[in-house]
């Protein structure tokens, strides 16, 4: 019953308006009575001296029955609430205007009294009330005689049993009925326009529940409805909630879409490992079967042709389990990088050394553009290493025989442009997004020279990202192509 927000806010709402509301009624009725009381001891302050100043109620320390039974009667028609008590010195109950039998007390505590006659008070007053022993009343009284000895007290009470009872009290009050059922209009009124205003408020807590709902049950298909993210001034804490789940609901969905991708990548890199890795071992297990199988029917030169085979392969299967790990550690962040000042004109020569031969065989000729003084520039230099040689290298795979590579070394602001370009094939446009993905081979070379395992610009990107920056390609079918990225000087 009160598993949602909303009927928990009502129920304490209600509970709430509940108490109030008696508290209400009970501090107004006890208000309004001790009102009441204060206005009716004000109003009569002056009642009891004044019948003692017309009758004489006492003579000789006897009570006058005939001025005693006037003044009862004249009251009794005049205002039947007021009841009259004759005491003696001592407080003790000479006379009465109630009905017999209904007087309880002998006796009146005189202490209210003389407090009442020396004046120096606080209105309202309460005395004994004869009647009822366990409640007291507010009253008037006056000496006997107001000069002269002491004979006794005259004590009125101002209102009788007819208002002793809220309940009475409210019956013979139109004021009293008209205020309790003005405060009760009030408070139904603050209940029905609370609860209303917690509806409205709690409306869009729930709809946000029901949001988190269907976004935990996987139902990614319904896009996420929430209302539209007020300023931030005007902004409440719910806003704000749906705000920040909306946000983070966005960026769970891309990092699934991310680790969709990935997992296909994953299954991708698998296939590919797979296929890269089984066609040089199959070649290497078919050249050594028949090595065993024709060991007395082969000449020297087939052997050695045959090893020759196997050692290729064997080097190229080395190659790609090599740039496989070294791309699973750039990928996992155990490859830290280490800056260091140094000549990058020097490693470039060094690295343009070590490709010359290739380059000779396949009669391509390599051309640096390098200025005599450079200055140096804070980088890894055994990661840069690698990626001038994976762009010379896949820029040499890419060029046809009689080509040429070019490398250049080109100040820009504070950083150095390093670009290496050839005139190859090129890259065609279609194929330009997947250049850098693991194991993408354009067609033109999937089925040409041995050795090639499409990770090189993988792994160079991932150094340069490493490095904070990015690698650039320009190409032109038939023109060949350019790659190109800046590092900082020192």
């Amino acid at each position: 019953m009160f598993r949602s927000l909303y009927a928990k806010l009502a129920a304490v709402l209600t509970g709430l308006f509940f108490v109030v509301g008696l508290s209400f009624v009970a501090v107004t009725v006890f208000s309004t009575e001790m009102y009441q009381q204060e206005v009716n001891q004000k109003l009569n302050s002056k009642l009891a001296e004044q019948i003692v100043a017309e009758k004489l109620l006492m003579k000789d320390n006897q009570v006058n029955q005939e001025a005693l039974a006037e003044i009862f009667h004249m009251l009794m028609v005049i205002n039947p609430s007021i009841e009259i008590y004759l005491l003696d010195p001592a407080g003790n109950i000479l006379a009465y205007s109630a009905p017999r039998g209904k007087v309880k007390l002998k006796r009146v505590d005189l202490a209210p009294v003389r407090k009442w006659l020396e004046g120096d008070m606080t209105i309202p007053i309460l005395g004994d009330n004869p009647r009822y022993p366990d409640r007291q009343k507010v009253f008037t009284a006056a000496r006997i005689p107001e000069q002269g000895k002491l004979e006794g007290y005259l004590y009125v009470i101002l209102g009788g049993e007819l208002y002793d009872s809220v309940v009475q009290r409210l019956k013979g009050s139109y004021i009293l009925k008209l205020s309790a059922w003005m405060i009760t209009a009030s408070l139904l009124f603050a209940l029905a326009a609370g609860l209303v205003i917690f509806a409205l408020l709690t409306g869009r807590l729930k709809r946000l529940a029901n949001v988190m709902d269907t976004f935990k049950r996987g139902d990614t298909e319904k896009k996420i409805s929430l209302p539209a993210k007020k300023n931030d001034r005007s902004a409440d804490e719910i806003d704000r909630l749906s705000s920040i789940f909306k946000e983070m609901a966005e960026r769970i969905e891309e990092q699934m879409e991310q680790l969709r991708k990935s997992d296909a990548s994953r299954r991708e890199l698998i296939a590919n490992v797979s296929h890269d890795l089984r066609t040089p071992l199959a070649t290497l297990q078919g050249y050594i079967e028949t090595m065993l199988i024709k060991e007395n029917q082969l000449t020297n030169e087939e052997r050695r042709h045959y090893l020759e085979i196997a050692i290729r392969h064997c080097a190229r299967v080395s190659k790609l389990v090599t740039e496989l790990l070294e791309l699973a550690k750039l990928d996992s962040y155990e490859v830290r990088v280490k800056r260091e000042p140094f000549n990058l004109r020097e490693l470039l020569q060094d690295v343009v050394q070590k490709f010359q031969l290739k380059a000779e065989e396949k009669q391509i000729k390599i051309e640096t553009d390098i200025q005599e003084t450079l200055p140096f520039v804070n980088a890894d230099i055994a990661l840069i290493e690698r990626v001038m040689e994976n762009l010379l290298e896949n820029a040499l795979d890419y060029t046809p025989q009689g080509g040429s590579v070019s490398l250049s070394l080109t100040p820009e602001g504070e950083d150095i442009l390093v670009k290496v370009s050839d005139t190859g094939c090129g890259i065609p446009e279609d194929q330009m997004p997947y250049i850098f993905d693991r194991f993408y081979q354009l067609e033109k070379r999937r089925s040409g020279e041995e050795g090639h395992s499409g990770l090189g610009l993988a792994i160079a990107q991932k150094i340069l990202d490493l490095h904070g920056k990015s690698i650039t390609v320009t190409s032109s079918q038939g023109s060949g192509t350019s790659f190109s990225f800046h590092l900082p000087f020192i």
